[in-house]
């Protein structure tokens, strides 16, 4: 698979099946992926890989806090900004609406929309978790560079024949995914990654993802 084929089959796969990812496979990748740019080689990305009984256990307590905060508790950054508009939370939504309804689930079905976001907690039955965290002093140019490095991991996992989905959702419980992760509080938690093989024949892998055209982000000068 060359570069053009990974950037266009990758996509953030919610429906994962259970096969196991060696962790060769896992190491190799990643080891790969050290080659990703940062600014002045800072490479800021630190991370902490889960399979088996400990992402089980981590699974299971951050599905309780789930239950008792279900809005979130202990956040250290947003996820999206305050004051979102324009095409930006146009093309949110529309995303949403998308996924829900290859899932078949209608606007007013309120129930079935929190049993989909539920499903976050159990990596969409992913094998792997990536869960990536930085030092608390690091700035936007630091958090571009792990955005980078995550972009990287991705693209080689579509090379090895897997897949992912970047899941900052976890971040809604940011200050206790660090405790569970034994992350000490000189640093700050960004995301999951759910990492394995996915369920190809499953409705929300294979909804449309439209993107905006080029000639409404970018501008070509001088050409």
């Amino acid at each position: 698979m060359n570069v053009s084929e990974a950037v266009a089959t990758r996509r953030s796969v919610r429906q994962f099946k259970p096969d196991a990812v060696p962790l060769e496979m896992i190491r190799d990748i990643l080891i790969k992926a050290q080659r990703s740019p940062s600014g002045g080689n800072t490479q800021p990305w630190n991370a902490i890989v889960l399979t088996g009984e400990p992402l089980a256990d981590l699974t299971a307590k951050i599905k309780a806090k789930a239950a008792t905060a279900p809005m979130g508790e202990g956040m250290e950054y947003d996820i999206y900004p305050k004051g979102l508009e324009g095409r930006y939370e146009t093309q949110r939504r529309a995303v949403g609406e998308a996924m829900f309804g290859a899932l078949g689930i209608g606007r007013e079905d309120g129930a079935g929309r929190v049993k989909q976001m539920m499903a976050n907690w159990d990596s969409f039955g992913a094998p792997v978790q990536i869960f990536t965290y930085c030092r608390t002093y690091m700035g936007p140019p630091q958090w571009s560079d792990m955005g980078m490095w995550l972009q990287t991991v991705m693209l080689l996992l579509r090379e090895a024949g897997l897949d992912s989905c970047p899941q900052e959702i976890w971040a809604m419980y940011g200050s206790y995914m660090r405790e569970l992760l034994g992350i000490s509080d000189e640093y700050i938690f960004f995301t999951g990654m759910a990492v394995g093989y996915r369920d190809p024949d499953a409705p929300i892998n294979n909804f449309a993802v439209p993107r905006v055209s080029i000639d409404d982000a970018l501008q070509f000068r001088g050409f």
